[in-house]
């Protein structure tokens, strides 16, 4: 087998990238949502921000063979800084949001190249912990990469929504 190597996305490489994110959502929800307005605002704050050397947004990709800017596979993850703790003292939390290969491409270590290429960058960074949310296909391949399963009382709540404005509306912090 061919040693697969990813390399760090650039701006060029936005559109492809919300690409690949349309890929994945489709592999997780078995629906592509349509391109729009959210898309929109996805290749521009990848324009700005992959560019910043000290960024806190990176992107690795693997490009399709004999197809000049276009990609095969991407992990997309970000920085997040947070106050220190006795588990986590520098602050600084890694959060994988976007990983994703075209289905004629799977099952050729791409992904784990962009895998590699972006845990790399986060422990390069200072980051000591990154989280990840994944999908059946993913699993294995994120258990091999050394990520544990955990238990997580975690919460959100969308501030347009009915239930935040109502809150709010009352006088009542909704966290």
């Amino acid at each position: 087998m061919i040693e697969v190597q990813a390399r760090r996305a650039t701006a060029s490489d936005a559109e492809e990238l919300i690409r690949l994110r349309i890929v994945m959502f489709a592999s997780m929800d078995g629906v592509a949502p349509e391109p729009g307005e959210w898309s929109r605002e996805a290749v521009r704050s990848l324009r700005e921000r992959l560019p910043v050397p000290d960024a806190r947004t990176a992107a690795f990709v693997v490009d399709r063979p004999g197809e000049p800017g276009r990609l095969a596979a991407c992990a997309v993850g970000g920085i997040d800084v947070r106050l220190g703790s006795p588990a986590n003292p520098t602050g600084l939390n890694g959060y994988v949001y976007n990983v994703a290969t075209d289905d004629g491409y799977r099952r050729r270590g791409f992904s784990q190249a962009c895998m590699t290429g972006l845990l790399g960058w986060f422990l390069h960074s200072g980051v000591t912990r990154v989280q990840l949310h994944a999908s059946d296909e993913g699993y294995e391949l994120y258990r091999r990469l050394g990520f544990s399963d955990v238990q997580s009382p975690s919460m959100r709540i969308a501030l347009d929504s009915e239930a935040a404005a109502t809150a709010l509306h009352r006088g009542h912090s909704p966290g």
